[in-house]
């Protein structure tokens, strides 16, 4: 069985540092690179609104917000220009742009962000380009929510053919050009690498990860039923289930509303999660620790104690 890799989330760890202080967040990640951690994540809302919350907060600060369950004033920098920044103090780190909510943009503008991000870091960029949930923050910049299913599929077919090389010409029902030159590609003649995830597996999510998916990183634990489908549909496509990344997590016990959750349990569904075929896992260190100057020294134990956990 191969080692785990482990992602570090760096979105929502607000409770540690101040929602101001992004030095914070590429020390954060240089740390995790030196303890053996394969990946930093950041995740991206552009604005919020009144709906970000609408559901209520969640009741412990340090837990993943869910749509609807989270204050708008959360904070939410650049994800690209923040991993820009963690590119250029790290080697080896990839870095996880997840999700990219891409039908907020145009489609060549973010290719041209995505693309240059990737070739600075030479290759380390994980896109996961989502639709995401927020009909406030659609409405905010313009964008019809009915039609983010469509506008994502529009930027996935252009990207392919963008990366492929120039001229690139494009006519859909949502966008359209003729004869563009883009310029420099991304570092992977195909581009990057692309996750994809959501809370089921439903159609559209099952076609894109045949289509444009090298990873799949499910919101919770697909059901086999779910897996079937995926290894399924893969084969028809002559694509093999063994290539996709597959993407899981730990889950926190928090004791209370106020403390942090004891990482030991966290890491015990590692072995079975595995066994299911995942191989890459994210943690975020404000469910399991309060101390900023002590992420580099969390790594180092989730890295240690899922050896042992495994070994055992």
């Amino acid at each position: 069985m191969k080692a785990p890799r482990f992602v570090l989330v760096l979105s929502e760890n607000w409770t540690m540092t101040s929602g101001r202080d992004l030095p914070a967040l590429v020390r954060w990640a240089r740390e995790a690179e030196d303890a053996g951690f394969d990946a930093a994540m950041v995740s991206e809302h552009i604005v919020l609104g009144p709906d970000a919350g609408a559901g209520g907060v969640m009741s412990n600060p340090r837990e993943y917000a869910l749509p609807g369950n989270q204050d708008p004033h959360t904070p939410w920098p650049s994800s690209l220009m923040l991993l820009a920044s963690i590119a250029s103090v790290t080697t080896r780190l990839r870095l996880a742009a997840a999700a990219v909510i891409a039908p907020l943009r145009h489609p060549l503008a973010l290719a041209r962000d995505l693309g240059t991000l990737d070739l600075i870091s030479e290759g380390r960029l994980v896109v996961q380009p989502t639709v995401s949930w927020s009909k406030d923050e659609y409405a905010a910049l313009g964008v019809p929510f009915e039609h983010r299913g469509a506008l994502l599929d529009e930027h996935l077919e252009i990207w392919s053919r963008l990366w492929q090389g120039s001229p690139v010409s494009y006519e859909g029902r949502h966008y359209g050009f003729e004869d563009v030159y883009f310029e420099p590609r991304a570092h992977r003649p195909d581009g990057p690498r692309m996750w994809f995830g959501g809370q089921r597996l439903h159609a559209r999510l099952l076609d894109r990860l045949v289509q444009h998916g090298h990873g799949f990183h499910p919101l919770g634990r697909p059901t086999p039923e779910e897996l079937d489908r995926l290894r399924t549909a893969l084969a028809g496509a002559g694509r093999d289930m063994a290539d996709l990344e597959m993407i899981g997590g730990t889950r926190p016990t928090f004791p209370d509303d106020r403390s942090c959750a004891p990482l030991p349990p966290a890491l015990e569904s590692i072995p079975d999660q595995l066994a299911q075929g995942f191989t890459t896992f994210c943690i975020k260190p404000s469910q399991f620790i309060d101390d900023p100057d002590g992420v580099g020294a969390f790594c180092r134990e989730v890295v240690k104690r899922t050896d042992a956990l495994l070994r055992s």
